[in-house]
Formats: structure tokens, sequence, C-alpha cells
């Protein structure tokens, strides 16, 4: 009866990939319908003119060129939104299910990776499951900005996988295709410059090429991976060569040193616990430091243990170093941002955690009766567990005004999102609920730049010229390279009739960044009530260059130009 009750390998690995694909579509499939946010989409897809224009040469230049603008090089990230602009416009959806898609790709590639390399395919399933499904990663994958995340993730696996694949039978024509993915992984995503070490960690186990090659193993590590380090090195130097106007300037080093290790420690704690997940976590005005010291001294704990148990029991020193080390990078020690921590980090990382997880906890139950009673059931439930919450995480993301709302009600102190709230209210035509958030941003953060701009244009819409004024005036002084404020301020000058001044902060707005299409056209309108005919045709020919249009063709029909 045993016998015809056993499943084979081959049909137990159909029904593993049958239930990965079922249970990361019915979590996310949502987000087919859902819209873009007001978090970086704008600056990514909405109003980005090489985006929108498709695949084009100029495009592909500049996407090449992306560190120059985002102080992040991610070229393949930013050539994957052209598709997806190419394929469906600016409706969102196409790119949430292209998100999707990459993610489920991701969740089978790392199922792969481990059944193949350990041959325990209930083990590895959890992995992948617990990959695909944990609700911190649900920002990764609900997110358009976040393709990066997803698409680095992509290559990530299959860089491993074929790294696997090569270890099985080394050649040349193998090792090429691993590096040639690494490099895709680079294109996508900085954050991928660990994987030349997680390749070394594999080797240890569960590879285990350290006792197969025990006498020369080093001199074949630094033969094989010397070429994915150099690679990894020439990234960080971009990267850190890019950051021309970077944020840590804002934060001392002791603060990001401080809360780096509390950061570590409460991605842990979400990992096993859930909760309060916001779009953005403000950098911590004060960290305790009961809290740094309670952090480091359980880092250091942890570490001590599994290193000391890693020839008993190497799969807890190859998961919590893949997690220590995956996520160095977005530690916060270099800041990138003004948020103290985000979600996303944890999207490779937390694979580490799934590690220990997966081969440590049945050595709780010796007896293989016992497993199958309680720990196949104790997992599946807390990967329903997980399912739900990542579901009801994912539905927040529908569209701005439902995840800031819900960053509000799990967060405090929270001026980016008090800002970024007051602008979707704005959107929506709840004026006075804007300006209170709008207020609420500027008494958490008196010098954000950003919130008196957004003000000041709610202030102009209502026709309170002089208040918006003295906002576009607080923007620019705290920002003096804002070229929106500048161009907000010149409509409003324009509307209280002062167009010299209208046309000299268009002016500086264009010389900030040339690329402000909406600038020449609103300089051309003054230049055209000044009968400047000439600057009116080459702002018009500027404008048609940046943004496809008929401006010039029309003027020229009209007369107005040559």
């Amino acid at each position: 009866m045993q016998n015809k009750m056993k499943i084979r390998p081959g049909t137990m690995q159909v029904i593993v990939y049958s239930f990965l694909a079922v249970a990361v579509i019915i979590v996310y499939i949502q987000v087919s319908q859902f819209d873009f946010i007001n978090i970086d989409d704008d600056v990514y897809v909405i109003n980005n003119r090489y985006i929108q224009s498709g695949i084009t040469l100029e495009g592909v230049q500049w996407a090449f060129k992306s560190a120059e603008v985002n102080n992040f090089w991610y070229p393949l990230t930013l050539l994957s939104l052209m598709f997806d602009h190419q394929l469906h416009g600016l409706k969102a959806g196409g790119y949430h299910v292209h998100n999707l898609i990459l993610h489920l790709l991701s969740t089978f590639l790392l199922f792969w990776l481990f059944q193949r390399m350990t041959g325990a395919v209930w083990r590895s399933a959890f992995v992948a499951a617990f990959f695909a499904l944990h609700p911190l990663h649900v920002e990764s994958v609900a997110w358009v900005t976040e393709r990066k995340d997803v698409l680095s993730g992509f290559f990530w696996m299959l860089t491993l996988c074929l790294y696997v694949w090569y270890t099985e039978k080394p050649d040349i024509k193998r090792y090429l295709l691993i590096l040639g993915s690494f490099v895709l992984a680079l294109m996508s995503k900085p954050m991928v410059v660990t994987l030349p070490v997680i390749m070394i960690l594999l080797d240890y186990w569960p590879l285990r090429r350290f006792r197969l090659q025990s006498d020369k193993f080093m001199v074949i590590q630094l033969r094989e991976k010397t070429p994915f380090f150099i690679l990894s090195a020439i990234l960080i130097l971009i990267t850190l060569l890019a950051q021309h106007d970077p944020t840590e300037k804002n934060y001392p080093l002791i603060d990001r040193l401080s809360n780096a290790p509390v950061s570590f420690v409460t991605y842990l704690v979400k990992t096993f616990w859930p909760h309060d997940m916001a779009v953005f976590y403000p950098f911590p005005a004060q960290i305790p430091v009961w809290q740094v010291l309670a952090a480091l001294l359980l880092i250091v704990f942890i570490s001590i243990v599994v290193i000391s148990m890693a020839k008993q029991r190497p799969y807890l020193f190859t998961g919590w170093l893949w997690y220590v080390v995956a996520v160095i990078p977005v530690s916060g020690i270099i800041q990138s941002g003004a948020q103290g921590m985000a979600d996303r980090f944890t999207y490779l990382p937390s694979i580490g955690i799934s590690i220990m997880l997966a081969w440590g906890v049945p050595l709780l139950c010796p007896r293989e009766a016992t497993r199958k009673k309680i720990i196949f059931p104790s997992a599946a439930a807390f990967l329903i567990m997980m399912s739900m919450l990542a579901w009801k995480q994912c539905g927040y993301w529908e569209n701005s005004l439902s995840l800031l709302r819900h960053a509000l009600q799990v967060t405090e102190n929270n001026f980016i999102i008090q800002n970024n709230f007051g602008s979707a209210l704005f959107e929506t035509g709840e004026i006075q609920e804007a300006i209170a958030h709008f207020n609420e941003s500027i008494r958490i953060n008196p010098e954000f730049a950003s919130a008196y701009n957004n003000r000041g244009i709610v202030y102009a819409k209502i026709g309170n010229h002089q208040t918006a004024l003295e906002d576009f005036n607080t923007a620019i002084r705290l920002n003096p390279l804002d070229a929106n404020a500048y161009r907000n301020r010149a409509i409003l000058y324009g509307e209280k009739g002062e167009d010299r001044l209208a046309v000299e902060d268009l002016n500086k707005a264009i010389e900030i960044d040339p690329d402000c299409v909406n600038c020449y056209y609103d300089r051309a309108f003054f230049y055209f009530k000044q009968n400047d005919m000439f600057s009116v045709c080459r702002d018009a020919r500027s404008f048609c260059e940046l943004k496809d249009c008929d401006l010039l063709e029309r003027f020229q029909k009209e007369g107005y130009c040559l």
C-alpha cells in the first residue's frame, strides 16, 4: 500500500510548481487593477519623457547614463519600463502584471535552485513559498517603481541557478553564461553586488565544494570569483561617484551607524511578526543607546552561535550569512534616501532566514513520523497565515490614497507621507484636507521644501496668491535646485501680470533642468505676449524636441515661425 501511495520526485516537483503558481496568483492578481502611486511612480513613468517615448536610441542612451540623473545605475530596469510603456501606455495594470510575472519566475528559480542542490523537495518548496508569499515582499511586487527589485531578483536567482549548473560540469561556456546573467543583475539594481559572496556561501553548503577541493579551494575560489568581484567593485565605484547630492549629508555618520543595527533587528522581527508595514519609514529623530547596544549584542550572539555550529549545522551558517551579507548594501550606513528602513530591503536577504527555518526547525523533531505530524502542518499553517497577511497588505497598494492613509496609521511623524497624502487629496479636490496635511508635514519638518511647494500650488489654485508666493519663496530658499518650484512661482507671477519675473524664473528652471518640457511651453507663452516671436519659435522647437507634438507646426502654419 505504501508503494502505491508514494509520489515520484518528478510529480512532487510539478505539485510544488503548481502550488507556488496558484498561491502567488491568488495573493497578487489584484495588482492588475491597481493604479500608479504618487511616490516615485511619477518620476519613473508618469512624467518621464524618456520612458514615455518607448524604446528609442535616445532613451537607451539616457538609460545607460541613469547614474547621472538618479544617483544609481540601473539601465535594464529603465529599459523594461520603456518596453512596458510601449505595450501599455499609462495603464498601470500592465506594469503591475509585469512585476508579478518576474516575482513568480524568481520563485520558480529559487525552488529549482535549492531542490537541485539539496534534493530536498519540501524544504526547498518552503524556502520558495516563504519568498513568494511573505508580506514584507509586497512592496517590491506591488510598486511599479520597485521594478528594480523584482528584475534584479530574477537575475539574482538565474545567476545562482546557472552557477549550480556550472559546478556540475565546469566549462567556459557555462561560466560565461553566469557572468552574463550577473551583469544583467547589476544592470537592474546595485544591491546585487554581494552576489559573489552568496556563491561562496553556497560552495560551503549545500554544494560542499570546500570539502571536494579542500587542498586548493582558495585558489579555485579566487580564480572563479575574481571577475564577479571586479564587476561588483566597478558598480560600487559608479554608484559612489554618482552620489553628487547624497542624502547621507543630512544624517551624521553616528546616526547612520546607530540606525543600521536597529533596522537590522527590526527586519528580523518583522520577518517573524509582519506588522505595521508602511511604504515609508522616516529616519528616526533619536535612537536610544540601549536599543543600539541590544541590537548589536543580538547580532553578535547569533553570529557566534551559527559560526560555532558551522561544521555540524552548515545550513545555519549559510542562511545567517546570506541574510547578513545581502542586507549590508541597504543597511543605511551609506544613506540613499530619507527613510530609516524599507520593507523592500528584505526582498533577497530574507531568503537566508527561510533557509535556516527549512533545515533547522526539523531538527527539533528527530523522528520522521513526528515531523510529518507536526512540522509539515505547522509550516503549511505558517505559509497560509503569511499569504493572508500578504493579500491584505497588497490591497493597500490599490492607489495613493489607500496606501498613504495606511502608512499614516502605522507610523509617526512621517512628514514625507503627510506631504504625499496632501497631494493625493488635492488631486481629488479635497482642498482643505490637503492643506491640513501639508501643514502637518511642515510642522514635523520645517525644512522640508516639497511641502511648501505643494501647499503653494494649492493656495494658488484657490486664489490666495500672496500666501502661495510666500510658500514658493520658502521652497526655493530651502531647495534652490528645485526647478518645479521656480516654474510654479513663474506661473503665479504670470497670473499677477509680472511677466518679467515669470520669464526669469522659467530661465532658472530650465537652467536647473533642461528637460523641463512644460517650462519651454510656459516661457513661449510669455514671449508671445511680448511679441518676441524669435524666442517663441525657439522655445516651441525645444518643447517639440522634448515632447512629440505639433506646436511648432501650428506656429509655422499661422506664420509665426519659419
